[in-house]
């Protein structure tokens, strides 16, 4: 019972608090315990502080839980905010909840997770099928030799996040990699149960070659993250066992840094946030904007993870 008590906590900034905001916008991640949202945010309050008649609101659920994405967003509904920037944790639910938003006058449009058959307006982030193929790509270009591999993955019924697991898949499709059964798992956004899952699945397949975590999840736990692929650090540094990640934070990228991955493919979620205040904006005036717009991916190895980390 704890998350739906923690859910009902808001964190609020108004981008400039010296006047009336013209426009309220909410950014509404999947789970505000996600520090990958935790960038989207900021993105969001610096992008409104720059255009100066923006509030930028930011609140989801605190943990992982579709039913109560969709309570808070018709609570913003209810409280009639000028916008809404939505990360859809499953898209059942939250195409009711953008039609409900849409249908009071609120534009909304999606970011990080799309619901691409409602009635949101645009949706801004990654192309989540080519994320996959960069991840799978990595992974064969790192291991050409093949083997057994699994995934983890997130909710079960976020799109973007099935998106992701096809891209893999498409991308090892007739290599020597062979996806073990059980693949993908579901974490639901918990780091913990991330790395635990991860845990699992070398226990049960000894042989188990590689782990691609389509979220950065297992290493937002990192001490958790760390202690895994020490167990696993012989067979890491000799070939035998390979970690190709989603997502480049700074946690991450000192992971990758001291050996305990091998290779990170990142999106942008701090551009995510700045392009949500433009496109809202740009509705409320009238203009015309693109239904698209991917903010892109960043490829991480050993050889260019300094660079990234100044």
């Amino acid at each position: 019972m704890r998350k739906f008590l923690l859910a009902g906590i808001a964190v609020a900034m108004m981008a400039t608090p010296a006047f009336a905001a013209n426009y309220r916008f909410v950014i509404v991640p999947k789970a505000m315990n996600n520090p990958f949202f935790d960038f989207a945010r900021d993105g969001c309050l610096k992008r409104a502080k720059e255009l100066g008649n923006i509030e930028c609101i930011y609140k989801g659920p605190v943990e992982h839980e579709p039913a109560t994405q969709a309570q808070i967003i018709q609570d913003f509904v209810t409280q009639k905010v000028d916008g809404l920037a939505i990360s859809v944790a499953d898209v059942a639910a939250m195409t009711k909840s953008i039609e409900a938003a849409t249908a009071a006058g609120i534009p909304v449009i999606t970011f990080d997770a799309d619901a691409p058959g409602s009635k949101r307006i645009a949706y801004i982030g990654t192309n989540n099928k080519e994320f996959g193929v960069a991840l799978g790509k990595q992974l064969l270009k790192m291991r050409p030799d093949g083997g057994k591999y699994a995934m983890v993955s997130g909710g079960p019924g976020a799109k973007n996040l099935a998106e992701r697991v096809d891209g893999v898949r498409e991308a090892l499709k007739g290599s020597k990699w062979t996806e073990v059964a059980g693949s993908p798992t579901f974490c639901n956004d918990d780091p913990a149960l991330a790395v635990q899952q991860m845990t699992d699945m070398r226990t049960a397949t000894p042989d188990l070659a590689a782990i691609v975590p389509i979220g950065g999840w297992p290493m937002f736990a990192p001490e958790g993250f760390k202690a895994f692929a020490s167990r696993n650090k012989k067979d890491i540094d000799s070939g035998k066992f390979t970690l190709v990640v989603a997502d480049t934070l700074k946690m991450q990228l000192e992971l990758l840094r001291d050996g305990y991955a091998n290779a990170l493919v990142g999106q942008r979620p701090f551009e995510m946030g700045e392009k949500a205040m433009d496109t809202l904006l740009a509705i409320k005036k009238g203009e015309k904007v693109p239904e698209i717009v991917y903010t892109g991916l960043d490829l991480v190895t050993k050889d260019n993870v300094a660079q990234m980390l100044k």
